[in-house]
């Protein structure tokens, strides 16, 4: 089957990672993967095409924003492909009520922004697939997590770079600041001295985005740049989806965090599973239970919130205990979460 997807073309990010992970899979097993679009010079490993007549079906990926090709574009692809031969995937839950979490995340900002979105997703496809594990939350939504794991892409301790950081965060503060600020960073200043450099690898961790409001919501990049120059946390630019678990492996801890509206709706990025390839310690701002369910029972020992200083400061002590966790974690995601598995589930959701 040759399968199209169109969507943003970021290379710092994560759902490019994985689509990358399907083309390099699917081609195994005589699938052919790629985005429409014109060739790109920063992602030259990647297959893009235009040419619709060669693709049997179309993947529309969506996440907190409705990209839309051009208008002729769209009228081409939408004549291509017959309504049963269009498919969604609605990352960051888009395609669910208007949820607004303790006066600060949220999936729509109103009610007719939300309405706006509904109306383009039935209009566009008969089912949704949301990236989670849990139950369906309507007829035509179809869980399918997406996003796999493959041992083969494990950073071994030989070829590791040099350990940098003791901790270390990847990933933009898109987000992300009533969890850093209110909980990581508290628990860590006391002990701030027992740490080694500590280091944030992402946009707008010191400062909001240049581009101002049109960026998105104030409180989606709020950080608070005093706290962070006091606590001599090192801040890097972004860097592209494939240098990311290299990014990781420079540090002994990385600190795994997630956006709330998708902890609060148990979708899964690819973060979940980059972060196990990397040789470092992955320490989780999840809770038990999802951790457990997404990882295996090993995971409860990495999982953060309530033990933040406690967590850090035994897994700088006791390193290789960790290692034996984080073992265990990537066996289970190996036998649970394989790319192979990801390619048959995309495959049969588009043949029915």
């Amino acid at each position: 089957m040759n399968i199209l997807f169109v969507m943003k073309h970021r290379g710092n990010a994560g759902n490019t990672h994985a689509v990358a992970d399907y083309m390099r899979v699917g081609e195994r097993y005589g699938h052919r993967i790629a985005m429409y679009g014109e060739k790109l010079p920063w992602l030259p490993e990647l297959d893009f095409s235009t040419d619709i007549d060669a693709f049997d079906k179309v993947v529309y990926l969506f996440e907190s924003e409705l990209y839309r090709v051009n208008k002729l574009q769209e009228v081409a692809l939408l004549g291509r492909f017959a309504r049963a031969d269009r498919l969604i995937f609605d990352m960051d839950g888009m395609y669910n009520p208007l949820i607004h979490l303790d006066n600060y995340d949220r999936n729509h900002s109103h009610q007719w922004e939300r309405d706006q979105w509904i109306e383009f997703y039935d209009t566009l496809a008969d089912k949704v697939m949301k990236p989670t594990i849990a139950a369906p939350t309507a007829p035509n939504v179809v869980p399918l997590v997406f996003y796999g794991y493959d041992p083969s892409l494990e950073m071994a301790s030989k070829d590791a770079p040099e350990k940098v950081y003791d901790i270390l965060h990847v990933g933009h503060n898109w987000w992300r600041w009533k969890e850093i600020g209110g909980e990581v960073l508290p628990a860590l200043e006391p002990v701030r001295e027992r740490i080694g450099e500590i280091g944030f690898i992402g946009l707008w961790w010191d400062k909001p985005p240049v581009e101002g409001p049109e960026a998105g919501p104030w409180q989606a990049f709020a950080s608070d740049p005093a706290v962070v120059d006091r606590m001599r946390i090192k801040i890097t630019d972004a860097v592209m989806y494939n240098e990311v678990v290299r990014t990781m492996s420079s540090a002994r801890i990385n600190i795994f965090t997630q956006r709330p509206v998708l902890h609060h709706l148990r979708h899964l990025t690819l973060k979940y599973f980059e972060i196990f390839y990397a040789d470092t310690i992955p320490l989780l701002m999840l809770d038990a239970d999802h951790a457990a369910a997404v990882y295996g029972p090993a995971a409860r020992e990495l999982v953060l919130p309530g033990r933040v200083q406690a967590k850090v400061l035994d897994a700088l002590e006791r390193p290789e205990h960790y290692r034996g966790v984080v073992e265990d974690v990537r066996r289970h995601l190996a036998a649970h979460h394989s790319y192979e598995r990801r390619i048959e589930e995309l495959v049969a959701a588009m043949r029915h």
